[in-house]
């Protein structure tokens, strides 16, 4: 258990008692999410002058004393496991992977083992524990999707990094190979997403109450036979949505044996190339690539005769 106090300054008049605990987490990296916090004002780890019971929306006054108790958490109960990763960069705040296609992400129901979780636990020492059942995990991909991603090593690089997903300022570039010629050299996609009607483990453009707002921008990089080579850029975060986007528009990705037709390709023809944002822990803007896999180069070039 760890317990904080912080007094209110006559600056910090008037703020909300959560954003207050949010803003002291945040200058000492306390890696305490907004949600974690309303959650411990809700358990009355957090008292106001020695009082339980306080709302989250609280309006604190110069002199009030908070108190804010943090209790150790409960270890998840995954298992590490010796499973090769290549690391393309690390330091004490984060870790960037190349992550090879067929490797799920996170354990879930079914899947508990062999994941990317469990691999990272096998590495690093330390990692992010903000969802203790996906330590590390700031962002994912699909289990078919090879290429980079970010994994934080502590709460306070996990916060940061989540902001700047939810702001959509991580710059992210994928690049996929789908049927057909494309029409056009660039383009934007803007279709929304919701759970497919009838195959509700699929998604699909829909234009229901339930359907979320979705943008994609693509540029064609090569046409070669009845092939296309492209380079994306999702500018939303939804499940599925480069899959869901490019099957819509009639150009499935190659592989794609959900959204597309079943075809001989090895693997789906998606691969996370770069992924840029600020470091969480220099504020330096900082990009990281990785190779185009060998599979996509050798059926271009098949594809020319």
């Amino acid at each position: 258990m760890q317990e904080y106090a912080l007094k209110v300054s006559k600056e910090q008049e008037g703020m909300r008692l959560d954003l207050l605990v949010s803003a002291f987490s945040m200058e000492n990296n306390l890696g305490l999410s907004r949600t974690a916090i309303q959650d411990l004002i809700l358990k009355n780890e957090i008292t106001v002058k020695g009082l339980a019971g306080v709302k989250a929306h609280y309006k604190v006054r110069p002199q009030d004393k908070i108190k804010v108790i943090v209790e150790d958490k409960v270890k998840s109960g995954l298992k590490p496991e010796k499973i090769p990763l290549d690391i393309i960069y690390e330091d004490k705040d984060l870790a960037i992977i190349n992550k090879p296609i067929g490797l799920v992400v996170h354990p879930a129901p079914g899947n508990y083992e062999h994941t990317l979780v469990n691999a990272l636990l096998g590495r690093f020492k330390e990692l992010s524990d903000i969802n203790p059942q996906r330590p590390g995990i700031v962002h994912r991909l699909d289990k078919d999707t090879s290429g980079v991603m970010v994994i934080a090593k502590n709460n306070s690089s996990h916060l940061k990094l989540s902001h700047q997903f939810a702001a959509h300022s991580i710059q992210r570039k994928y690049t996929a190979i789908v049927k057909g010629r494309m029409e056009f050299d660039e383009n934007v996609i803007e279709a929304p997403i919701a759970r497919h009607a009838i195959r509700r483990e699929s998604m699909a453009v829909n234009y229901s109450a339930a359907a979320r707002y979705a943008k994609t921008y693509y540029r064609t990089l090569k046409r070669v036979g009845e092939l296309s080579l492209l380079q994306l850029e999702p500018f939303t975060g939804r499940t599925h949505q480069l899959r869901v986007h490019l099957a819509f528009i009639g150009h499935p990705i190659l592989g794609d044996k959900k959204y597309g037709k079943n075809d001989a390709f090895s693997r789906l023809a998606l691969h996370a190339q770069s992924l840029g944002f600020i470091h969480p822990a220099t504020g330096k803007l900082v990009e990281f690539h990785s190779s185009l896999p060998q599979e996509f180069l050798d059926v271009m070039n098949k594809n020319k005769t």
